[in-house]
């Protein structure tokens, strides 16, 4: 007779797959959109000011919004044409309801699904993901600050090697992408049209000049050195996200089957080397403070845990089935972990 000894079940009882063979809408798979998502936003970012979707004039002093001008209405109220009661109803429909509707959907995304904005449309993710890619190809890790290089081996089986002569696109990279974002952001304040007419007829203002110095060289120093850093603790927008996606257990989550953790043994710890925030995805929900939602973990897993037939290990979940993920600490997680390892269930006769 055929007895087996009985397995703590630790993680969440996953939902189906949602990686490398899963597919979204029209048969694409979900990383494929992924990155539609995300170069439709950079373009959007880089254009908005151009065609006045949004942009914050200095000269007139007010927001553009769709080709609109956008106040707070207080000309009539200065020049004594409107009451204060009107002037003040002004200020909280179109000041203060704005950016209540704004903020709050952020947040209630973030609450429900973590940082969805930073993985799939953030144009500051995009390019630091672009930076770790090529910098990986150049010294074998995605950030200066790795301690070890990454292995030459990719979740699908192909192999990225380390050249140095990679170099000579990383630089021209980061002062490209530090160049466009200081440029950008200048058009968001000033008239898009002076600030590329002047670039390109070489007029530039001196305040216009020293703006897009100074910018340049700290977004150079940000995106060489502290992209990272930024993204996790520097960025507000990318905080608030995950504190709201921590004060919801029931948040959609990265979850481990912790139960099958010898499972791993079979890979090089593929998932952690593919993700962009160099985070540890088999950790428990609170030491990934900073994770997008990329799934790139995901991926990874689906790919090296191909030929098992039980599947991958990482799985996205959510609701009850993310309770358990956020439950546990650290320490109970590595404890069961090791447990599992150690006394991994064995067929007898």
């Amino acid at each position: 007779m055929v007895s087996e000894v009985r397995r703590l079940s630790t993680g969440p009882r996953v939902a189906a797959a949602t990686g490398a063979n899963a597919r979204g809408w029209f048969g694409l798979p979900v990383q494929r959109w992924r990155q539609f998502t995300q170069a439709g936003f950079f373009i959007l970012f880089i254009l908005a000011p151009v065609f006045d979707i949004f942009r914050l004039d200095l000269n007139l002093k007010h927001l553009i919004l769709f080709g609109f001008d956008w106040t707070l209405g207080l000309d009539e109220f200065i020049a004594g044409r409107a009451s204060a009661a009107q002037a003040s109803l002004n200020i909280v429909l179109r000041g203060f309801l704005p950016l209540v509707a704004i903020g709050g959907t952020l947040i209630f995304v973030s609450w429900k699904w973590g940082r969805l904005y930073c993985g799939w449309l953030c144009p500051h993710f995009s390019v630091v993901e672009t930076i770790n890619q090529t910098l990986r190809r150049a010294i074998g890790k995605l950030s200066l600050w790795d301690p070890e290089p990454l292995p030459a081996r990719n979740p699908d089986g192909s192999q990225t090697r380390k050249d140095a002569i990679w170099w000579f696109a990383v630089m021209p990279l980061v002062i490209c992408f530090s160049m466009l974002w200081a440029t950008v952001l200048l058009t968001y304040l000033l008239p898009p049209f002076e600030i590329y007419g002047n670039l390109w007829h070489r007029t530039l203002t001196r305040n216009q000049s020293i703006f897009l110095t100074a910018a340049s060289l700290a977004f150079f120093v940000e995106f060489m050195f502290a992209r990272h850093l930024f993204c996790r603790y520097g960025c507000a927008v990318g905080l608030f996200q995950s504190l709201a996606w921590m004060g919801n257990d029931k948040a959609m989550v990265v979850g481990f089957e912790r139960e099958r953790a010898k499972d791993c043994a079979s890979c090089y710890s593929a998932c952690d080397h593919v993700c962009p925030m160099r985070l540890n995805p088999r950790n428990v929900k609170r030491l990934m403070f900073a994770c997008v939602q990329c799934g790139q973990c995901v991926d990874a897993c689906e790919h090296t845990q191909a030929d098992n037939p039980a599947g991958s290990l990482l799985h996205w979940v959510h609701e009850t089935r993310a309770e358990s993920e956020a439950a546990l600490n650290g320490s109970t997680a590595r404890t069961i972990q090791i447990a599992i390892v150690r006394d991994a269930p064995a067929k007898t006769d």
